[in-house]
């Protein structure tokens, strides 16, 4: 069965480049002033947006409590990619994991909550000694040096 083609009309594009700002979210009757619309299409359009396109998180600044979010890089062997995701899933500091294709060797992305440096040593040595797991690396953003909208305008406008 062929899917239904998705239409965006410029209407729906102009809302969602005001929606995806990186300085948060933004009222429908702001945004309907600064694209000179009424305040009634802004809503409806905004909600049908919402319902099928968007993903709206809030997201908390764990670094103003001394949190660090740390990913590790995760090279499996094998064939147990599937079964040591699922198994990282199960830990408590692991908030995301994610199937990875690219240039390196990486097959996993994986996102934790981690307190300190020595949880960040031992969530390594956990990692290294799990059966499946070759090779792993971790990374921090220790500094955000600014944001941009998060789909760049010129895709929107292709969608």
């Amino acid at each position: 069965m062929d899917k239904k083609p998705i239409y965006l009309s410029s209407t729906d594009k102009k809302i969602l480049k005001g929606l995806l700002t990186p300085n948060g979210k933004v009222s429908s009757k702001v945004l309907a002033r600064k694209l000179g619309m009424p305040a009634t299409t802004v809503q409806r359009r905004r909600k049908r947006l919402e319902r099928d396109f968007l993903t709206v998180a809030y997201s908390l600044n764990l670094e103003r409590f001394g949190w660090h979010r740390v990913d590790f890089l995760i090279a499996t062997e094998n064939g147990k990619t599937e079964s040591v995701g699922k198994a990282l899933l199960k830990r408590e500091e692991v908030i995301y994991v994610g199937k990875s294709i690219g240039q390196q060797t990486i097959d996993l992305r994986v996102d934790t909550i981690l307190k300190d440096n020595g949880e960040i040593l031992r969530m390594m040595e956990l990692l290294k000694a799990m059966p499946g797991i070759k090779d792993v690396v971790w990374t921090e953003v220790v500094e955000i040096m600014g944001r941009k909208i998060s789909v760049p305008e010129q895709i929107l406008d292709r969608l």
